[in-house]
């Protein structure tokens, strides 16, 4: 199974950072047994992002696409709303079981935006952009994303 990581951060973009949590979460994904096809920042922008999303399933890179970042309540988080534009089929139970286990100890997750959906045979989630909280979620979530995938691939 190959995966993609997208950091949205526009500041990192400009300065050619990398993003702690795509790299969190490549080793994470390579150790599940992934191959990781991309682990990139892109800017926080809806349209590049969407455009990057979707080129992805269409040309299928990846039949995992993570993002990291811009997922929460602001004007500028952008990646949630990326996800919607291309899905095909959104998949609420994910993000919602996201942000219960991410409030077991804190409410700060009542405030996340993220959504989950399929575009083409690609499963694509959005996940926090803190490099911890990103690795314990998907951590947490993994065996069912695989699960999910074997599923689209039938």
């Amino acid at each position: 199974m190959k995966a993609a990581i997208f950091t949205l951060d526009t500041e990192s973009y400009k300065a050619r950072k990398a993003s702690a949590a795509g790299m969190v979460l490549k080793k994470l994904l390579e150790q599940s047994g992934f191959e990781t096809a991309a682990v990139r920042v892109i800017p926080k922008d809806r349209k590049v992002a969407a455009s990057v999303l979707k080129r992805v399933a269409e040309e299928q890179t990846a039949e995992l696409v993570l993002t990291t970042g811009a997922a929460g309540h602001l004007e500028s988080d952008c990646a949630p709303y990326a996800l919607m534009d291309v899905a095909e089929r959104l998949l609420p139970g994910i993000p919602e079981t996201l942000r219960a286990f991410r409030n077991r100890d804190s409410l700060q997750a009542v405030l996340d935006c993220s959504a989950a959906g399929v575009c083409k045979k690609t499963l694509m989630v959005n996940l926090p952009g803190d490099a911890k909280e990103a690795k314990e979620a998907l951590e947490f979530i993994l065996p069912e994303l695989k699960r999910a995938i074997e599923m689209l691939n039938v």
